[in-house]
C-alpha cells in the first residue's frame, strides 16, 4: 500500500507542477472528442545491443452528431518505426521515422482534404528505475520533429517540434513479478510541450493520463486495454479541449538472438 500511495503522490505532484490551467477558468475545457485507438506494438531483440521497435495504430473518433459515440469517423493511421539501442538493463533509446495519415474532421465537407500526410522523425530515451518491491517505474522522454498541415484546403505546411515526458509504472496483481499469465495494472501521466513558428502562445500542447490493465499471455504476446483522458491547447491559446479515448493494444516481443543468449523476454511495451 505504501508503494501505491507513493505512485499517487508522485502523479499528484506531476499534475500540480505541469498542469497549465491552474488558476484559470476550466469551463473553457470542453469535451470535444471521444474515440477508440487500437494498436500493435512490436519489440524485436536482434542482438544484445540492437533491436527493432514499431507502433502501428488505427484511430477512430465520434460521429459529428454525437460526441459521446466513440465511433463514427476515421481519425488517423499511425505508423512509427525505429532502431532500438540497449545501453543497459536500465536504459535504452530508439530513433527512427514516423508516417501519419490524418483524416478529415468532416468527411462530407468540401472545405477539407480527405487525408493529409504527416512525416516525422522521432527519438526516445527510456529509463527504468530500481523496482520498489513488485512495482516497476519508468521515465520516458520522447522527441518528435513534425512536418504537418491541417486538413483545411490550402492550409500551409508547418514544421514543429514536440517534447514529451511520460511517467508510468507496472504493478503485477496476481503474481509478485510480471511473468507469463500475469495480470498487471499500469498507471501513467504524460506532459507534451511544443515549439515552432506557428506556436505563438505558451509551449504547452497536451496532458494525458492513461490507465489500464495488461495480461501477459506468454513471452511473446501481451494484451493491454485502458482509458485515456487528455486535455490540450486550442489554436487560440486560451481555450482547451478534452477527450476520452478507449485504447486496445496487442504487444508482440520476439528474441532473435541465439538460444544461449536469450533472457526472459516478457514484453509489456510502453
Amino acid at each position: 500500500m505504501k508503494k501505491i500511495a507513493l505512485l499517487i503522490l508522485y502523479s499528484s505532484f506531476f499534475y500540480a507542477c505541469f498542469f497549465p490551467l491552474k488558476g484559470q477558468d476550466r469551463s473553457v475545457a470542453s469535451l470535444e472528442e471521444t474515440g477508440i485507438w487500437s494498436g500493435v506494438y512490436l519489440k524485436f531483440k536482434l542482438s544484445d545491443k540492437l533491436g527493432y521497435y514499431g507502433e502501428h495504430h488505427w484511430r477512430v473518433r465520434n460521429s459529428l452528431e454525437n460526441t459521446s459515440s466513440f465511433i463514427g469517423r476515421k481519425r488517423q493511421l499511425y505508423n512509427r518505426a525505429g532502431l532500438n539501442i540497449f545501453f543497459s538493463p536500465y536504459f535504452e533509446a530508439v530513433i527512427g521515422p514516423t508516417l501519419v495519415l490524418n483524416y478529415s474532421p468532416n468527411p462530407q465537407s468540401a472545405d477539407y482534404e480527405k487525408v493529409t500526410v504527416e512525416p516525422r522523425i522521432w527519438h526516445q530515451w527510456l529509463f527504468l528505475t530500481p523496482a520498489l518491491g513488485r512495482v516497476k517505474i519508468y521515465h520516458q522522454f520522447r522527441f518528435e520533429h513534425r512536418w504537418k498541415r491541417a486538413n483545411n484546403i490550402g492550409a500551409p505546411l508547418e514544421y514543429t517540434n514536440r517534447y514529451r515526458y511520460k511517467f508510468f509504472a507496472y504493478i503485477p496483481i496476481n503474481k509478485k513479478k510480471i511473468t507469463e499469465k500475469t495480470l498487471y495494472f499500469s498507471p501513467s501521466a504524460e506532459i507534451f510541450l511544443h515549439s515552432g513558428k506557428s506556436i505563438v502562445y505558451h509551449p504547452f500542447e497536451d496532458f494525458r493520463t492513461y490507465n489500464g490493465f495488461g495480461y501477459v499471455l506468454n513471452s511473446k504476446i501481451t494484451f493491454f486495454a485502458g482509458h485515456m483522458w487528455t486535455i490540450g491547447q486550442k489554436k487560440t491559446g486560451f481555450e482547451y479541449r478534452n477527450t476520452h479515448i478507449i485504447r486496445l493494444n496487442v504487444l508482440i516481443g520476439l528474441d532473435f538472438r541465439s538460444i544461449e543468449k536469450r533472457l526472459p523476454n516478457i514484453n509489456i511495451g510502453y
